[in-house]
């Protein structure tokens, strides 16, 4: 259904919390997951990536967790590598992530997710 969403949530960040209280002041069916506790597999990963288009290495976060990993840029240039990379290291993807049932953003900005949840 168009009027189901799902938010890939970490409540640590202000980002993230910003837009869940936006999406529930929507009108959506919505469901909140934790990323971080309930991970994604490799498969959940691709699914995301096929829906957010543009580039699959946007979801990878490039911060002190990402250098600690030993991962270069070269490891996560595909949605296959992302995929794995995220299913083993949920730490690293950028957050938060809207998913809707044909689309998927990254909620950053934080202006992104108004227009996404009006949407449709």
């Amino acid at each position: 259904m168009k009027d189901e969403l799902t938010i890939l949530h970490n409540p640590r960040c202000s980002t993230s919390r910003a837009a869940l209280e936006s999406a529930q002041a929507s009108s959506l069916s919505l469901t909140v997951r934790n990323y971080l506790k309930e991970p994604l597999t490799e498969e959940e990963w691709l699914e995301v990536l096929a829906k957010l288009g543009g580039d699959p290495t946007d979801l990878v976060r490039r911060d002190p967790n990402f250098d600690r990993s030993g991962l270069k840029d070269s490891d996560v240039e595909t949605a296959q590598q992302v995929a794995k990379v995220l299913a083993e290291r949920p730490e690293l993807a950028q957050r938060p992530v809207l998913i809707r049932p044909d689309q998927a953003i990254i909620g950053r900005p934080k202006d992104a997710v108004a227009p996404f949840l009006n949407a449709g």
